[in-house]
């Protein structure tokens, strides 16, 4: 079945666009004089590219997963998976046009390690410890691994599309165990940049601290933002009429994904803090004291907000096939896992001046309606149900 985007579905996007433009433009009209305004604008512009841009590659993480497992239940929500890996290029280049702009500004407050004045010697702005990590943090270094990361997750995905359409042409089995091998293969490289790319874009925020957890912790974070917006965007298509293959066996694996990465976000996000808090060693506990000291409401709301929902609301099967409970925990979810994001960032590149305002909602809404808009599209670009997919008839007849 083709899908095509509905006039209210258009409708929505151009009104959240329309309130995100109008929110940033009050936010800046208002904030210009603020000595901090360049550093906040440029902190929300990172906060929610990476935000975004992580929603798509957990889609592309996961359907790499499904290759490389040969899953068979999720073959009748794949076009969905796929719809929502394809922002990946959208989300790369608003990602990258954020970093470059931080770039030319010698870190813009937000990478200190970007001033030449803290490894140089004989400035009175000289750090020890960004100097002792420059072979590391340098700017030539740190694009050469950020262009990497990019290509290598850009021609996976194009890799992974072109085969699912062409396997619609052709059938037989030969793609699926191509994809198998290159769904394993991307894992590999997964496993390291997730880690190393949250390293850059975010932990080098805060220079003088590091987490071995850290990586881990913001990949927890983006497979479940991810599976929110896959549970989202199936139950609303389930609405319109469309995947009549989908029963409610799919959408409670999907709430199953979604209740289990929410408990791998909580575990990791315990196990950071519990860590560092006990051992009380002065270079790591300063980042939990910025962020408990100028964010202690927030902070533990957010923990509280991706931990206790999930746990409290989706623990039952019922409520895994509950279209209503899914679509509340999941907003509830996407919006503590933006905050987890601001937090993460806003704590290191502005501390006790962050604040949520016009600029922070409005720069959250423009790109959420982009990013809605161009996941519809998506869709519309091939037929939601894979035609020819070897494990198609094992998916429709999925019961659990």
């Amino acid at each position: 079945m083709e899908f095509s985007v509905s006039n209210k579905a258009k409708r929505l996007t151009v009104i959240l666009i329309g309130v995100g433009l109008l929110f940033t433009a009050i936010g800046v009209f208002t904030s210009m004089n603020d000595h901090h305004f360049a550093t906040r604008l440029l902190t929300n512009g990172l906060i929610n590219s990476f935000f975004f841009f992580a929603i798509g590659l957990g889609a592309l993480f996961f359907l790499a997963l499904q290759y490389a497992t040969e899953s068979g239940w999720y073959a009748s929500v794949k076009r969905v998976i796929e719809a929502v890996a394809g922002f990946l290029p959208y989300g790369m280049a608003l990602l990258a046009l954020s970093l470059l702009t931080i770039t030319f500004m010698d870190g813009a407050h937000i990478y200190t390690w970007m001033d030449p004045e803290m490894t140089n010697p004989s400035s009175h702005h000289y750090d020890e410890i960004i100097a002792g990590k420059a072979a590391y943090l340098n700017k030539g270094f740190f694009w050469i691994r950020t262009i990497v990361y990019l290509a290598v997750y850009f021609l996976f995905l194009r890799g992974f599309r072109n085969r699912s359409l062409e396997e619609d042409r052709v059938g037989g089995t030969e793609i699926h165990f191509k994809n198998y091998r290159k769904g394993a293969t991307f894992l590999v490289f997964f496993a390291v940049f997730s880690s190393t790319s949250a390293w850059d874009w975010l932990m080098s925020i805060d220079v003088h601290w590091f987490s071995t957890l850290f990586g881990w912790y913001t990949f927890a974070g983006m497979w479940v933002s991810t599976m929110v917006v896959l549970v989202l965007l199936t139950t609303y298509l389930k609405s319109l009429g469309y995947l009549p293959k989908v029963n409610d066996s799919h959408i409670h694996d999907l709430g199953k994904w979604t209740f289990a990465t929410s408990f791998l976000w909580s575990y990791l996000w315990f196990s950071q803090f519990m860590l560092i808090w006990y051992a009380n060693i002065g270079e790591e506990v300063t980042y939990y004291m910025m962020r408990i000291e100028n964010f202690k409401i927030l902070y533990f709301s957010m923990f509280f907000i991706n931990f206790a929902f999930p746990m409290l609301i989706l623990m039952s099967r019922d409520a895994k096939r509950n279209v209503r409970i899914l679509t509340f925990v999941g907003l509830v979810i996407l919006v503590g896992h933006w905050l987890d994001v601001y937090i993460m960032v806003s704590a290191g590149s502005l501390g006790a001046n962050a604040k949520i305002g016009f600029l922070e909602i409005g720069m959250a809404l423009l790109i959420a309606g982009l990013f809605i808009r161009i996941i519809l599209n998506n869709l519309t670009k091939a037929p939601l149900t894979p035609v020819n997919h070897p494990f198609l008839d094992e998916s429709i007849h999925h019961e659990i």
